[in-house]
């Protein structure tokens, strides 16, 4: 096989699997919003809470009927969750998440991994839950409910073993499987080995590249958590390590005179020997991850050091803003322009230090007259929370006037008998500052929903329900009109724009623009059209 990181994939494919199936059967239920679960973070919390209790019943080789889980939710929701629900609300909303989420409401699942080696699909049962018939006081007959095999896996999956635990565990597995000359399964062992020390170091470079960005924003428990973690890491790993080698190392050598001294080795053996070269290969990578570790744990240390002295110097730096304390007073009192050596000589007294920032190399270039725009007057300090607010409110107070233009083209298209309506007849009305809070703004609208000409909602909710996005704080068109079909147009099915070619031209007189003063928009004439369910 090409290709020996996919020997396993069909197991791998059984454990995903197991969150595909469990997320496709809770996705999209209208009962979580019933009770107040609107959000999927809220639903698979709610989920795993009951499949632990499922799990501990079952350990404890008790009775876990419908009316015990109800019971159970009762009591968290009392505790922590505070949705308005009942006992009989939570034992229904217990018996959706059985019956339905985890049973498939009494249908088997399946879940299809590629086998590689067979060059075909190989079809894997999944359940999470069986039950059994129970006699409750010895004449009440009722069915309870206990996990599978599966169900254990899927949540010992979630909380394995400590972090500092996995490599001494891992280790241990090795040298059993060297012991016992397994060496098709030392080889994934010592693979896995070698990945704990990679993401180890992949973490030290990540903590230094926040560190070097800004240190305030590295807390000092993370760092502690990272130093406990490298020194876990390397406390005796590399001599085992060595060990190991020279083991395998003595086991090729004893295999390579076999086959030229006493006879041709098999094919069991040529396997062992192959196995044994690739174990090598992997532990000389291991031992020099270790060391890189080793080097990075004391680079980590002494950045950090050095990063938060300079920024206890900053404390003593003096800032001020040159708008308020040098414009200002220049033009209150532009007598001062004789003395303004005595102002700006301090910045000259030292030479600067010249630094290549890669970062700004590679940034997108901005025209300056749009820079100037974006730019504001105000001096950030480091934990500026005030500044912060104030940018996040504008930033919102920008979208909900997004929101509005957007929303008063689909209510104007929605009352009209077709459905469509142009901006012509738009104009024709006294009123349309709504349409157009300021210039760039429906500049922005405009050129988007002719740049999409035809959308279709039902694809856009597709979109939606199959993909994780990125979470944007500026204007998406497609994220905007899907919030507005919940509100304004709950029955729009398809939004169609096209640039009527009849050569008129629409002029909007006395539009603000973002800096207050007045304008006239000249655009072609523009059709929207809805069509509804």
């Amino acid at each position: 096989m090409q290709y020996e990181f996919l020997k396993q994939f069909p197991k791998r494919m059984k454990h995903v699997g197991a969150y595909v199936l469990l997320f496709a059967n809770s996705s999209q239920k209208t009962i979580w919003k019933q009770f107040g679960f609107q959000k999927l973070d809220e639903q698979i919390n709610v989920i795993f809470a009951v499949m632990l209790y499922l799990m501990e019943q079952s350990l404890k080789e008790e009775n876990c009927t419908i009316d015990d889980i109800g019971a159970y939710l009762d009591s968290l929701n009392m505790r922590y969750f505070e949705r308005n629900m009942g006992y009989e609300d939570c034992k229904t909303l217990g018996d959706f998440i059985i019956n339905v989420v985890l049973s498939n409401e009494g249908k088997a699942m399946y879940f299809d991994g590629f086998d590689f080696e067979q060059r075909a699909y190989q079809i894997m049962n999944v359940s999470y839950v069986a039950n059994k018939i129970v006699y409750v006081d010895s004449e009440v007959r009722r069915t309870s409910y206990y996990l599978t095999e599966d169900g254990y896996n899927l949540l010992l999956s979630t909380l394995e073993i400590e972090s500092n635990m996995k490599l001494t565990i891992h280790e241990m597995i090795f040298k059993l499987h060297l012991e016992k000359q397994s060496y098709d399964k030392a080889v994934d062992d010592i693979k896995n080995v070698f990945n704990l020390l990679r993401i180890q170091l992949q973490k030290i470079e990540e903590a230094m590249g926040r560190i070097r960005r800004n240190a305030l924003s590295y807390s000092v428990a993370e760092y502690e958590t990272v130093l406990e973690e490298n020194l876990d890491t390397i406390s005796d790993t590399k001599q085992k390590f060595q060990n190991y080698r020279e083991l395998v190392k003595t086991r090729v050598r004893e295999l390579e005179e076999m086959d030229v001294n006493v006879r041709q080795l098999d094919g069991k053996e040529e396997e062992k020997l192959k196995n044994l070269s690739i174990i090598e290969n992997y532990l000389n990578r291991t031992i020099d991850e270790h060391q890189k570790i080793l080097n990075s744990h004391f680079d980590l240390k002494s950045l950090y050091t050095r990063e938060l002295e300079q920024l206890s110097q900053m404390s003593f730096i003096r800032r001020f803003s040159m708008r308020n304390e040098l414009y200002e007073k220049i033009l209150e009192r532009p007598e001062g322009l004789e003395r303004m050596e005595i102002f700006l000589r301090p910045l000259f007294g030292n030479v600067p230090d010249k630094i290549y920032n890669l970062k700004k190399s590679t940034e997108l270039q901005r025209p300056v007259r749009r820079k100037e725009q974006e730019e504001t007057g105000d001096v950030m300090e480091f934990g500026d929370d005030a500044w912060m607010e104030a940018e996040e409110r504008r930033q919102r107070e920008k979208l909900a006037r997004y929101e509005r233009s957007l929303g008063f083209l689909l209510r104007r298209a929605m009352e009209t008998e077709t459905g469509e309506v142009s901006l012509e007849e738009i104009k024709a009305q006294e009123d349309y500052s709504e349409l157009i809070p300021n210039v760039p703004i429906f500049k922005e609208i405009m050129v988007e929903l002719l740049r999409g000409r035809e959308i279709d909602m039902e694809q856009l909710r597709e979109e939606r329900r199959n993909y994780i996005s990125e979470v944007s704080g500026g204007f998406r068109l497609n994220e905007m009109l899907l919030d507005l079909t919940e509100t304004v147009a709950p029955q729009m099915r398809r939004i169609e724009v096209y640039r009527i070619e009849d050569g008129k031209v629409i002029t909007f007189e006395n539009v603000p623009d973002e800096k207050g003063s007045r304008k006239n928009i000249c655009c072609s004439n523009v059709l929207i059209r809805v069509k509804r369910e």
